[in-house]
């Protein structure tokens, strides 16, 4: 299953970003607050050589180095524990429901492809192939991106054609490519012939005639989904703890924003929030896949893509919509060059990739623990679930 249909690094470096970045709709993300860690108009960034220099000199130095201007910082937020939505209140048994169903195999085609068989969740969410295999071998066309986070982006899908988790949590399963059941109605009849599950959903949405439902199988998924969630180093330090982060890693996060990539990327999510033009400055190498314009028609819209949430990226290659670039680093090289036009030299990159590093969140295991699934009496050697769901 895929949240997002393609999870993977946009960094929207450069002061050329910000008109590339006026091209596309936006999320409620303001202007930039002025601030001495931006340069001035048609100035350059202060030298990673000279803040490294600096550090090296004396203890001072580091401490000067290390320094954020706190109104810029304003410009990201902690990460919530989870991310509701009022049209699918969060209950115990919708989660539990959602849980059993992200990992079960047995809402594919030939029961053997999950939602967390290309989003494994010990795994940051991500498979860490360029395109994920789906049914009879299949090779989907985008990578497969993170779930983890993905409730809050302001859409789903590279090209934004579910507006929310519960939405697009259907959409894989009738995907020829992924889970290919040939019909909504055909997924709710394999599970109405598992007792477990007819229970499951009638405690999950009690007021409602007819609970197990097409619909609602989106919603516990979703609901599940919304408290995919990691907490980092990153959210101590945006939420006070100066201690939180190298000097080195202060370091990339100051040639980011210096650089223009908070542009589009800044927020709860480090991104997520707007669709934008890959190869803005120098066109993508592969224009096959042309993102929001397959959909829309729209010749606007041609390599309009969704800007993905750069939380646990280090942990998510590859990247891009293609997966085309296997690294963190030539990931920043490759937005460099294409949305700025720009070489990075080597010390922008590792202070940049430095800095993304100190995003990777601790996974919350007990939460993504495995469950026992509610066995098919038609299923030989059929057992009972032998252990409860975990706690929320």
């Amino acid at each position: 299953m895929r949240p997002a249909e393609g999870g993977g690094l946009w960094l929207a470096v450069g002061m050329a970003a910000l008109q590339a970045c006026s091209s596309g709709p936006k999320g409620p993300v303001g202007p930039a607050e002025p601030s001495s860690d931006a340069p001035a108009t048609g100035a350059a960034p202060v030298p990673l050589a000279t803040l490294a220099a600096s550090a090296a000199a004396s203890p001072e130095g580091a401490e000067a180095s290390a320094s954020f201007n706190p109104r810029l910082l304003r410009r990201f937020a902690k990460a919530r524990a989870s991310i509701e939505s009022d049209a699918n209140p969060l209950t115990p048994e919708k989660i539990a429901l959602g849980r059993m169903l992200f990992f079960d195999a047995r809402l594919s085609r030939d029961k053997d492809i999950s939602c967390n068989s290309c989003h494994s969740l010990t795994s940051y969410g991500s498979d860490g192939a360029k395109t994920s295999l789906g049914e009879a071998g299949q090779r989907g066309t985008r990578n497969s991106p993170t779930v983890y986070h993905a409730a809050g982006l302001f859409a789903a899908f590279w090209d934004g054609r579910a507006a929310n988790v519960e939405e697009q949590a259907l959409l894989p399963l009738l995907n020829p490519k992924e889970m290919a059941m040939p019909d909504a109605a055909a997924v709710v009849e394999r599970l109405q012939a598992i007792p477990g599950y007819v229970q499951a959903f009638e405690r999950a949405f009690p007021r409602e005639t007819r609970s197990l439902s097409f619909e609602n199988l989106g919603r516990a998924i979703g609901a599940f989904e919304r408290k995919l969630v990691t907490s980092s180093r990153w959210d101590d330090y945006v939420g006070g703890n100066n201690a939180a982060l190298t000097a080195a890693e202060i370091n990339g996060l100051r040639a980011f924003t210096n650089l223009g990539c908070m542009v589009c990327h800044t927020g709860e999510f480090v991104g997520g929030n707007s669709y934008q033009r890959v190869g803005a400055v120098e066109p993508w190498p592969n224009q096959q896949d042309q993102g929001r314009f397959d959909n829309t028609r729209d010749p606007a819209d041609r390599m309009m893509f969704r800007v993905p949430t750069l939380r646990n990226v280090a942990k998510t290659a590859p990247y891009f919509h293609d997966g085309s670039a296997a690294t963190l680093e030539q990931a920043v090289h490759d937005m460099g060059r294409h949305q700025l036009g720009l070489t990075l030299s080597s010390l922008e990159i590792s202070a940049i990739v430095a800095w993304l590093n100190s995003l990777t969140g601790e996974l919350p295991l007990e939460y993504i623990q495995e469950p026992a699934l509610p066995p098919d009496p038609r299923a030989p050697g059929a057992v009972a679930a032998s252990s409860p769901p975990p706690r929320e």
